[in-house]
């Protein structure tokens, strides 16, 4: 597995962390083992004009998720494809924000945000009620157990 974290943000945020927790999330729902994801942490200005370019929408955003070869995860009776999962851009100094309100703080908000990103990578989405549950249903979940196995 090819996981590249790059902090263009001037953050300063762990990038070794967030590897292992991506690593984690795509070992946990069986990406084939050869898959590619980048993650790049940007300054607020830069999420910005991606997110305006890309969602037409205005200013910037927490994470932004731009899937490749269109990988799902593998399911026990079938073997995961093997490709380029895809690119995640995340803001740090949006993350901290949240962080703060959330009251769980930056790293924290970071892991949620990487593992809510890969799994908008994978095709899950929250539009919908029920997609919403099941999203975030995996997602805290993915999360509760990374954290477990961090502090063992």
């Amino acid at each position: 597995m090819t996981i590249e974290v790059l902090d263009e943000s001037g953050s300063g945020i762990d990038v070794k962390h967030l590897a292992r927790l991506s690593r984690f999330v795509m070992d946990q729902m069986r990406v084939h083992p050869d898959a590619e994801l980048c993650i790049k942490a940007v300054d607020e200005d830069t999420i910005a004009q991606l997110n305006a370019q890309w969602m037409e929408k205005e200013g910037p955003t927490d994470v932004l998720a731009f899937p490749m070869d269109e990988l799902r995860p593998g399911l026990v009776t079938e073997e995961p494809e093997e490709g380029v999962l895809g690119d995640l851009v995340l803001c740090p100094s949006v993350a901290e924000r949240q962080g703060e309100t959330a009251g769980h703080g930056t790293l924290a908000e970071l892991e949620l945000l990487t593992t809510h990103g890969i799994l908008h990578l994978l095709g899950y989405d929250h539009a919908e009620p029920e997609e919403h549950r099941e999203m975030f249903g995996l997602q805290d979940r993915l999360l509760a157990e990374w954290r477990a196995g961090a502090s063992a």
